[in-house]
């Protein structure tokens, strides 16, 4: 992606924040051991929105949990994706969406097809870019260490979806 500024000697913030595909922002590498995300828009760019670009090379996902201040919203990119909000199961698939609203448990997984991408939205922010840059530096799936969770504003409630 190109951008360019009409004169070098400009100091001004731009007001477009542009991250080409398969970009991370910061130009970081963050891995969860089945999946990679790169961090889209961060919360210092922002009102308080966090989003990041999940991409599955295996079947999984986080364990069940919710957040205590955040909404957070999924949009399929690529595959098919399995998520549980409450007691409501759904099937994303490219182009769909979804809202796991605060403090509803939720559980969600790349469930197959020739490769996952999901973006995802966390408003607020909170805690959650935080936990993301925590969580990668051991390119596994989060641990299912209930202080972690809660240290960053979630619950941990229970297993990861059986996807087989």
């Amino acid at each position: 992606m190109d951008q360019t500024r009409q004169d070098s000697s400009d100091t001004t913030p731009a007001l477009a924040l542009p991250v080409a595909a398969g970009a991370d922002q910061f130009g970081e590498r963050r891995g969860l051991g089945i999946s990679s995300i790169a961090f889209k828009v961060s919360s210092q760019d922002s009102s308080g929105l966090f989003i990041l670009e999940n991409t599955f090379r295996e079947k999984g996902g986080p364990p069940r949990h919710l957040h205590y201040d955040q909404d957070e919203w999924f949009y399929c990119i690529e595959g098919e994706f399995v998520a549980e909000i409450g007691q409501e199961r759904f099937r994303l698939r490219p182009g769909d969406s979804l809202l796991a609203p605060r403090k509803v448990p939720h559980v969600w997984a790349y469930a197959g097809g020739t490769g996952g991408r999901i973006l995802i939205a966390f408003t607020p922010a909170g805690k959650m870019e935080a936990f993301f840059r925590e969580v990668t530096k051991a390119n596994a799936m989060p641990p299912q260490d209930p202080a972690l969770w809660r240290a960053h504003g979630m619950e941990l409630i229970g297993p990861p979806l059986s996807i087989g």
